[in-house]
């Protein structure tokens, strides 16, 4: 059974900076990419940063700058490191891995969600 577990969500002030963490744990081996959505009440899901196995990045461009998405040797740790916070990046955010079961296919897990919140 593949879990992806999160840690790291919480409260900060604007300016203040969170660390995100996503540990994957089962039978998940062939981990194509990485990355982090969000979404914030009644708003539609959204890709905040993803990284491939290769190591490539992409990132949301409001949060360009800002944030810092990597992950560990074994690519089943996924991070991400939220610097200069806005309100408007209150949301719950999701880890995701993708792990390729063919040439064709990716099985998709999420993690639960945490809640981030900025406010002063």
């Amino acid at each position: 059974q593949v879990q992806l577990v999160e840690s790291g969500g919480g409260l900060v002030q604007p300016g203040g900076s969170l660390r995100l963490s996503c540990a994957a744990s089962g039978s998940i081996f062939n981990i194509n990419t990485m990355g982090w959505y969000r979404q914030a009440p009644g708003k539609e899901r959204e890709l905040v940063a993803g990284i491939s196995r290769q190591g490539s990045t992409n990132y949301a461009d409001s949060v360009k700058g800002r944030f810092t998405i990597s992950t560990d040797n074994a690519k089943k740790t996924v991070r991400l490191q939220m610097n200069s916070l806005k309100p408007e990046d209150t949301a719950v955010y999701y880890c995701y891995h993708g792990e390729r079961v063919s040439a064709f296919a990716v099985r998709d897990y999420w993690g639960q969600g945490t809640q981030v919140t900025v406010s002063s």
